[in-house]
């Protein structure tokens, strides 16, 4: 699994537009996918950090945390904006951060209160998707531009799949198609 960071060096543009999305409302703002011990989806709205280092998240003691620490697999979704359906979608595995450095930092950075009993993860990025709908898209005009980054260590060719026909994918399954008008 590819860090924020890796993830971020390989595809910058969309890296920043999935950021902003994130954090349109000032800090982050999105909703935690997670999976509970029996299998289904668990889903809570959290408050990520992104710097330059990486993407994490604190977690208070509750079911979302005992299933990052008994199974890591997440899906970040934002939070939808007010004035479009724009969507960032960020998955991948949770790791906790021990580092007590880096947790003093992060948790001045993120505003994490001092005496909650939260702990610190970090999220890798197997998968990061945007999805932008432009006006045309919103009056049945358009089709929304998706744009697809998938790890290149996590992605062996034989898991490699996409909806995109042949010839029109570019680096990491990226839509090369402009949106439609």
């Amino acid at each position: 699994m590819a860090s924020w960071s890796e993830f971020a060096a390989d595809e910058p543009r969309l890296a920043d537009e999935i950021r902003l999305l994130l954090q349109q409302y000032g800090p982050g703002f999105g909703y935690l996918a997670t999976v509970r011990a029996d299998g289904g989806p668990r889903v809570h709205p959290v408050s990520p950090v992104i710097t330059d280092e990486g993407l994490y998240c604190f977690v208070i003691d509750s079911p979302k945390r005992r299933d990052l620490e008994r199974d890591g697999r997440y899906a970040l979704h934002s939070f939808p904006p007010e004035e479009s359906d724009d969507e960032a979608y960020v998955a991948g595995r949770a790791r906790p951060v021990t580092d007590p450095a880096t947790v003093a930092r992060l948790a001045g950075i993120g505003r994490a209160a001092p005496h909650v009993d939260w702990r610190l993860f970090e999220f890798t990025v197997e998968v990061a998707m945007l999805t932008r709908r432009d006006q045309a898209a919103h009056l049945g005009g358009g089709r929304p531009q998706v744009r697809v980054w998938l790890d290149p260590q996590a992605t062996a060719p034989a898991r490699h799949t996409s909806t995109m026909p042949e010839g029109r994918r570019g680096r990491h399954g990226f839509d090369t198609r402009r949106p439609a008008a």
